[in-house]
């Protein structure tokens, strides 16, 4: 008997803004809720521009993998939304780090309104070990 979907949270990122988990685990993958660049310790937007947002941003994703057993490398589609898609160089370079070895299938949508004013968002998909 197969059981059904389960929430996925992670005390080292963000708690959710709106009425949603911070990530859904379902038939062998963990859909994971967008991120925006929120420090989970004072509940604010981190200032400084889309560099350290999308730092941020791919850290508390981290920490909801890492909850859930998983890892970076086990990230399989990516979804990144930008205010600005002028931001997409300083974007690539922080994610190029974070994506070192493994390169997952990625959108890149720009010139979207995103919550608090934030300047990137990032979901993505992974497959459980």
């Amino acid at each position: 008997m197969s059981r059904g979907p389960s929430a996925v949270s992670s005390d080292s990122a963000p708690k959710p803004i709106g009425p949603y988990s911070q990530a859904i685990e379902s038939g062998g993958f963990l859909f994971l809720s967008g991120q925006i660049g929120i420090d989970y310790a004072t509940g604010g937007l981190v200032s400084g521009g889309v560099t350290p947002q999308t730092e941020v941003v791919l850290r508390n994703l981290a920490s909801v993998l890492e909850a859930a057993g998983a890892s970076v490398a086990d990230v399989v589609k990516v979804s990144i939304y930008l205010r600005d898609i002028r931001d997409f160089p300083a974007v690539n370079e922080v994610y190029g780090r974070f994506f070192s070895s493994w390169k997952p299938a990625r959108t890149t949508l720009g010139g979207v309104q995103l919550p608090k004013d934030a300047l990137v968002e990032i979901d993505a998909v992974a497959r459980l070990p």
